[in-house]
């Protein structure tokens, strides 16, 4: 009887497991299918704005009317950013892309430059014609590889998901059709970036600015694994990696690394000075036990310990358990954003675990700060009258022209959310709106 028993309980028991299984399989094949059909879309539709990018920029070179170039000018800004955002749906985050994604960004820049002035009275110059000229060319390369990447991936039938496990997996070769495809095109871009950075398409960057604050004596590998150890908090005789930059180098620096279980790190120094740059890293994280105010009193002591003085956050955010904080140096109440700073304090115990100063090392400087020509009030002229005004301060900002002006910085309030506002202060233009993003934002530390 017992038996019986047993062997129905047993029975009922396999089949719902049989059950959960075959529902467990479909759901998880119909995640599958999903995923796969993204990328599908993302890099068809890649293909088709490179396609429309290429003609679109051939068309611009055939104008002669700058009434016309001004729209198809920003018509290729808008396919640019089309493009971009294809790009962040392919499962490409372990291969390397990041120099057609800089190509991207810098036809964009070059072309809502170019579209936002008034071309009749500064039409374009034979250096910019040029330019676009090599931005055509390249297109067209670009386009090519991707069509005969998507030629081969639908003769053959490939899958992305394929893609993505073959990135996943690091003891395999990443011999993918798809891949192998993609490579190609970066190798393209970077030949093409190698070979045009003295071109206003790439010499009007941050990238390519001095830094003006790195000054002292020269210091060697010992001083700056010396310090690379006291940022890096660790022990004595552990083993950093250490390398020069090249000859030709702008700014020359240590690049220094250290890995070991638990933790990698990775510091810039400079050869001059020995100024950090930047730093990296990371490990693994605990409970959270720190506010992100606490992570920010945490970031302000670091900046003290290295010697920036008046400096000001004004955002922080936060993710996985680390607050996030921008600085932005203040002088006579007015807030100077080009020269700014970022840091990165772990909310479990307090250690900072990234620090980037090149803007502020490349920008700041002693600068002779002109009165405004209008006053606070008909800059708020300006402003949407839907928007509740909170704060009002002065800054100096780059405007989309990377040319530094002097605003007035609004902090306002629109359907719940928090913007900032920057009106031009001598001719009351309105320079740039930001949506402020982030948790737990201490605004007494924004003004």
């Amino acid at each position: 009887m017992f038996r019986w028993i047993a062997i129905g309980i047993l029975s009922i028991t396999t089949f719902a497991v049989s059950i959960w299984g075959y529902k467990e399989h479909e759901e998880k094949n119909a995640i599958l299918i999903q995923a796969e059909n993204t990328y599908q879309r993302a890099f068809h539709e890649l293909s088709y704005h490179l396609d429309l990018l290429h003609d679109k920029i051939g068309i611009s070179l055939a104008m002669n009317s700058s009434e016309q170039l001004s729209p198809q000018l920003v018509e290729v800004w808008r396919l640019t950013s089309e493009a971009h955002s294809n790009v962040s749906q392919l499962p490409l985050t372990l291969l390397p892309f990041s120099k057609t994604e800089e190509f991207l960004s810098e036809i964009g820049d070059f072309t809502y430059r170019t579209a936002v002035r008034d071309l009749e009275a500064t039409p374009l110059t034979e250096e910019e014609i040029d330019t676009l000229h090599d931005l055509y060319d390249q297109a067209g390369d670009i386009k090519n590889e991707l069509r005969q990447v998507q030629y081969l991936a639908l003769k053959n039938n490939l899958r992305w998901m394929d893609v993505q496990l073959a990135l996943a997996t690091e003891d395999e070769p990443l011999d993918n059709t798809i891949i192998d495809g993609f490579k190609t095109v970066e190798k393209k871009v970077e030949g093409f970036a190698d070979g045009y950075t003295d071109s206003p398409l790439f010499s009007d960057t941050k990238e390519g600015k001095e830094y003006k604050q790195i000054q002292g004596d020269t210091i060697d590998e010992k001083t700056a694994l010396k310090k690379a150890k006291e940022i890096f908090n660790a022990p004595t005789n552990s083993d950093l990696s250490i390398s020069e930059s090249g000859d030709g180098a702008e700014t020359p620096i240590y690049s220094i690394s250290y890995d070991n279980e638990n933790t990698f790190a990775h510091i810039d120094i400079s050869k001059y000075g020995g100024n950090p740059l930047s730093l990296l890293i990371e490990r693994p994280m605990e409970e959270k036990s720190l506010s992100l105010n606490k992570g920010l009193e945490k970031a302000e002591q670091y900046l003290k310990n290295f010697g920036y003085e008046n400096m000001k956050v004004f955002q922080s955010s936060e993710y996985d358990h680390i607050g996030v904080y921008s600085f932005a140096y203040e002088e006579n109440d007015i807030t100077i954003y080009p020269d700014s700073i970022e840091v990165k304090v772990a909310l479990d115990n307090g250690d900072v675990l990234g620090f980037a100063a090149q803007n502020y090392l490349r920008n700041h400087h002693k600068r002779d700060i002109e009165e405004p020509a209008i006053s606070v009030e008909e800059a708020k002229e300006a402003i949407n009258q839907n928007i509740e005004i909170q704060k009002e301060s002065l800054a100096i900002i780059d405007n989309d022209f990377d040319e530094e002006v002097l605003t007035y910085e609004f902090l306002g309030v629109y359907n719940d959310e928090t913007y900032r506002i920057y009106i031009n202060a001598m001719d009351g233009k309105e320079e740039k709106i930001e949506r402020l993003t982030g948790t737990e934002i201490d605004y007494s530390q924004l003004f």
